[in-house]
């Protein structure tokens, strides 16, 4: 509700959220207001807060607006309200993004983009494993194919995923596991399906970390999920023109060429209200067993 001008106060239950400068505009050309976004983020709050939670976040935070200066911001900053949690990991005070209200004031603060780490707080073993596919154009007209090529190969190891976009250029490939095997056992799975997959298609993949050695070819970057290390977290915005939001895709999306800037602020709740959370109701996959029965992995 409206209070002094240039203010809006947010009642949460218990807890007020004064956000001031409401009618800023965040992202111009979607026509997106500060206090349209943090509407926007309430009804991301169910699915974006199931993949943040225990997670170490970092974010990004625009003050003026996507045009504008940012920063990444990785201690919560001070003051904070009190009902944001922190928890202590290497030195630095990470907020614990667990509630609406926690989740609000970020949006209020600017915060823009949501990154989490692979790894859980105090929990050493992965729940999931993740591929990111990394395209080296910022237009690249096959990164659906090459989501396709990675599905199929997960298909003939007796596995599933969830792909999703990571709102940005790529897109990474989800899987939620049966808890058990390491992170440098993934790591290895990551490395062998990279390697394969990159012999098989010469002319599509590398595994070349070094962008300007990569030509035109899309990156598979399995180095990336690991302990300590950030991916962007489903349903986070990102700050790109068109307020895009990285969005888990069915199987049939990918094959028709969805692409990431489908997905943004002013149609993602529908898109959440009709199909829910495919990650997680996504079955978990017995990634330990094929692991094992995989040469030199085991």
């Amino acid at each position: 509700m409206p209070t002094a001008a240039g203010t809006t106060m947010i009642k949460l239950g218990d807890v007020e959220l004064k956000v001031s400068h409401p009618d800023k505009l965040i992202w111009p050309d979607a026509g997106v207001t500060k206090l349209n976004y943090i509407q926007k983020l309430a009804e991301l709050a169910p699915y974006l807060l199931t993949h943040a939670t225990q997670r170490s976040l970092t974010t990004i935070r625009y003050p003026e607006g996507i045009h504008g200066v940012s920063f990444y911001q990785k201690n919560c900053p001070v003051p904070a309200p009190d009902y944001v949690r922190t928890a202590d990991v290497e030195g630095i005070r990470y907020i614990v993004l667990d509630s609406l209200p926690t989740l609000l004031w970020l949006g209020s603060q600017y915060a823009l983009e949501f990154h989490v780490a692979c790894d859980r707080i105090d929990d050493p073993l992965p729940d999931r494993w993740i591929l990111d596919i990394d395209p080296t154009l910022e237009v690249e007209p096959r990164l659906m194919e090459a989501v396709e090529i990675v599905m199929g190969l997960l298909d003939s190891l007796g596995l599933s995923a969830v792909p999703k976009t990571s709102g940005a250029t790529g897109v990474q490939v989800v899987m939620p596991i049966v808890k058990g095997p390491t992170f440098d056992e993934l790591r290895g799975f990551g490395k062998f399906v990279s390697e394969y997959l990159t012999a098989q298609n010469p002319q599509l993949f590398t595994v070349e970390r070094l962008k300007k050695n990569r030509g035109s070819l899309i990156y598979l970057d399995y180095l990336q999920f690991y302990s300590g290390r950030t991916l962007i977290a489903p349903y986070s915005p990102r700050a790109r023109p068109g307020a895009p939001v990285s969005t888990p895709l069915t199987r049939e999306e990918v094959r028709r060429g969805a692409q990431p800037a489908d997905f943004n602020l002013l149609n993602i709740g529908e898109r959440l209200r009709r199909m829910g959370d495919l990650i997680a109701d996504h079955p978990k996959q017995p990634l330990a067993q094929v692991i094992r029965m995989l040469p030199g992995l085991s």
